[in-house]
């Protein structure tokens, strides 16, 4: 008889196995195509081997494949939660189980977010049940401005979350930036600098690779986090404030080979930034928060940068926030800005619709600046997966993308809309979470049971 232990093996093993992606059609849909388009009725989605291959109205379904009326339902691509903390912690309280911050670490740029993703993160499993499906995410920056290299990564709750290691870079800027380096924006700006120019110093002899741009999600299934800075003994300045590992892991950014994501509020540090490629030519640049992007809104979208903002940002919390508005993500996309949304504190992912619909309500208050359903939508599926470096392969429900598929009981940026199916890559994914049995735990009042203990 197999012990416990041996059981319990075992399960794991059968959990972890890869599960084969399902051919599916789904008819009489209301389908969301996640392009920034508005919904259409009476849609069908015909997804085969892992693949949307046809998504719209006017489509025949297959004859070898079965169908699944959804009478109406609403059917949309994965939602992509970007700049989060998605699996590397748990109860932020308890510093043993959050890794979202390395305050006493000699490393700043260096560290890296790959190897730390827990799959069995509950804020995974609670995302994924609000049709979250892929997400970015990154340590933030405490010891150093920077805060390291964050990864992308897949919900699916397999043994191996990370899509693309070291695919971007974190820095802080603002308030937030100069209470690190020292006080003052001056040392953040001055500590950004010297940290680029040691890093454009250090040249081939950094030897870590960046994630790289984005790999086809449809054809490989891993990359491996190769082993950084093996036998490097290159000679530096004496006066070098980096470290070798950090000004190491800093290449790629000033090469443009890794996205810089730089966490900025105010109009005028907006601006410093962007004129940073004056310095600095190939940065690709990121902006992420941008709570005054509306003040110079035709700047940003006349240098072609992206924004990652908060959809929620309405009053001032700070003194970089006093000209926040909610009116600001419609204003920045009315000047022609390509804008994804984050979640607040960058820990609610799994409310990022209920963000995305704010912004389609805002448009019923008078002198307010929205969104449409359809850009909307977009920010948060394929504006932010594009971003990400995977533009018409995420997000979108398109010929040849990849099969995340989420079925609602309404529309899904109604707060009251819940996923009821959830496809990662065509294989159906379960919904049960730590919030879900707790809700089905206590919903019989009954107490003469009590206590009872989860069933696993």
């Amino acid at each position: 008889m197999k012990s416990l232990l041996t059981l319990a093996a075992s399960a794991l093993a059968l959990c972890s196995a890869p599960a084969a992606a399902q051919d599916m059609v789904i008819t009489n849909a209301t389908v969301a195509l996640g392009d920034g388009s508005e919904p259409i009725e009476n849609a069908t989605v015909v997804v085969r081997g892992g693949q949307v291959v046809s998504a719209g109205a006017g489509i025949a379904a297959p004859a070898d494949i079965p169908a699944m009326d959804a009478n109406g339902a609403w059917v949309t691509p994965g939602l992509f939660a970007t700049v989060s903390t998605l699996g590397i912690w748990d109860v932020g309280a308890v510093n043993e189980s959050n890794d979202q911050r390395a305050s006493d670490a000699p490393f700043g740029a260096a560290l890296d977010t790959a190897p730390i993703v827990n799959p069995n993160a509950q804020h995974i499993a609670i995302s994924r049940a609000a049709g979250v499906t892929r997400a970015a995410t990154a340590t933030l920056p405490s010891a150093s401005i920077f805060g390291g290299q964050g990864a992308i990564i897949d919900l699916d709750g397999d043994a191996s979350p990370v899509m693309r290691p070291r695919a971007f870079q974190m820095v802080a800027l603002g308030e937030y930036g100069a209470r690190i380096a020292g006080g003052s924006r001056a040392a953040t700006h001055t500590l950004l600098r010297n940290a680029l120019r040691e890093a454009g110093s250090f040249g081939d002899a950094a030897r870590i690779p960046a994630g790289g741009r984005a790999r086809d999600v449809r054809t490989v299934d891993d990359i491996p986090i190769d082993p950084r800075l093996a036998g490097v003994e290159t000679e530096r300045a004496g006066d070098a404030l980096l470290t070798r590992f950090d000004a190491a892991a800093l290449v790629p950014v000033v090469r443009g080979e890794q996205p810089l994501y730089v966490w900025v509020e105010r109009a005028s540090d907006i601006l410093s930034v962007l004129s940073l490629r004056s310095e600095f030519p190939d940065l690709d640049l990121v902006l992420v928060g941008v709570s005054e992007g509306w003040l110079v809104a035709n700047e940003i979208a006349a240098s072609g940068v992206p924004v990652i903002a908060d959809s929620l940002d309405d009053l001032p919390e700070r003194f970089e926030q006093l000209a926040a508005t909610q009116s600001n993500v419609g204003r920045l996309v009315d000047a022609g800005v390509t804008v994804a949304l984050n979640a607040t504190g960058l820990r609610h992912n799994h409310r990022i619709s209920q963000y995305a619909g704010n912004l389609v309500a805002l448009n019923n208050v008078p002198g307010a600046t929205g969104l449409s359903w359809g850009e909307a939508f977009a920010s948060i599926s394929s504006i932010p997966a594009a971003i990400s470096g995977y533009e018409g392969q995420l997000g979108v429900l398109a010929p040849g993308a990849v099969g995340d598929v989420v079925i609602w009981d309404g529309d899904p940026l109604e707060p009251s809309s819940v996923p009821t199916r959830v496809f990662i890559g065509g294989v159906e994914q379960p919904l049960v979470n730590h919030q879900s049995r707790l809700r089905d735990r206590y919903r019989d009042l009954d107490e003469s049971d009590l206590p009872k203990a989860y069933d696993w």
